[in-house]
């Protein structure tokens, strides 16, 4: 995927911005609140449908204004043109693709496949279970697009049964109320498991090789599944009564992630945590390009921070060949000196981004 043309309007710093993008590395240097991360968020609008910094889109408009717009034209697949308009209200957004208005915005995301890195996504490897179970659930859209809906069916079906416990439980239901649920509980949450193992499998080894390039050795991704039957769940019924909560099922489980047989988020460094998200990152694209045959785009804010020279310099080079990617840096001199260089430098002062 190759985004070619950027426009935003009242978008964040933006009150009017027009710009060209090239492939390879592009470095959008700048100071600290000059709009660097706003100029990637508004391309990860105008390619997603959604910000890649909060859940409240409408915060992405400009201050004064009523509305923001993030348009986005380029490439993807086989050389397929597109285009695409994505205009924020506070009473919501409406997304366009190739002129035509879409009910939402997974059929922008099946069609143009993005990775992000933030610094707040550091809570993928140090976070609780789950931010991962967030993740592996996105990355299973990503990879599996007709199974994308799989975790939000488990999640109403978990939601119902929940509520049935509850009542039961406060003598307003009967138990028998809970078995159409309980059925459906097991019978999605398999599915939501097995599928989740085939993209933990499917990453695992990129992952591994990945970081092993970035100096973390013996990396290792790992799902265990929670092996949920409606008889498990009949077995345990009146602890999970009592409780109120379904107590076994992947709502439960963690994506494992580790380097030396050690689980990095409880004994890792930042560093090393830092070096397993990258890993994540690139090992992903991989393996979306594996399947799809294509890059995906990736937008890389404050990516090269509290890496050192070399790691930098493996990180820019490990970049994804025939791809596309956007590095945030407050200078050009944060960029090694011995790694790739960047195609395209886009300087950016007070909300203004302009090309070199």
């Amino acid at each position: 995927m190759l985004v070619t043309h950027v426009v935003l309007a009242d978008f964040r710093l933006y009150r009017w911005q027009e710009l060209e993008l090239a492939p390879g590395l592009t470095a959008v240097v700048g100071p600290n609140g000059a709009g660097k991360t706003s100029l990637l968020e508004g391309i990860h609008v105008g390619t997603q449908g959604h910000s890649l910094r909060t859940r409240r889109d409408a915060r992405a408009i400009r201050f004064g204004a009523v509305a923001g717009r993030a348009v986005a034209e380029g490439t993807c697949g086989e050389g397929r043109r597109f285009s695409t308009r994505v205009t924020i209200t506070p009473a919501g957004k409406e997304i366009v693709l190739d002129g035509a208005v879409l009910a939402g915005a997974e059929s922008l995301q099946e069609l143009l496949p993005v990775l992000a890195f933030t610094p707040d996504r550091l809570a993928v490897v140090k976070g609780g279970p789950v931010v991962r179970r967030t993740y592996l659930d996105r990355t299973l859209g990503r990879l599996l697009p007709p199974l994308a809906g799989l975790p939000a069916e488990f999640g109403r079906a978990l939601s119902q049964r929940n509520a049935a416990l509850r009542r039961a439980r406060a003598g307003v239901g009967s138990r028998e109320a809970v078995e159409p649920w309980t059925e459906a509980v097991a019978v999605l949450g398999a599915r939501l498991d097995a599928a989740r193992e085939r993209v933990a499998e499917r990453l695992a080894p990129r992952f591994t090789a990945r970081a092993s390039a970035l100096g973390l050795e013996a990396a290792a991704l790992t799902y265990a599944a929670s092996g949920v039957t409606a008889a498990l769940l009949e077995e345990r019924l009146g602890l999970d009564l009592e409780r109120g909560t379904t107590g076994i099922g992947p709502h439960l489980c963690d994506l494992g992630i580790s380097a030396g047989g050690r689980e990095l988020r409880v004994f890792g460094s930042q560093g090393e945590q830092r070096l397993a998200l990258l890993a994540l990152l690139l090992g992903e694209a991989d393996t979306i390009a594996g399947e799809r045959g294509e890059q995906p785009l990736l937008l890389l804010d404050d990516v090269l921070s509290e890496l050192d020279e070399r790691r930098r310099a493996a990180f820019l080079d490990g970049l994804p060949e025939g791809g596309q990617a956007l590095v945030t840096a407050t200078t050009l001199r944060s960029l090694p000196k011995s790694g790739s260089q960047p195609n395209l430098v886009v300087d950016v002062v007070g909300g203004r981004a302009v090309a070199r």
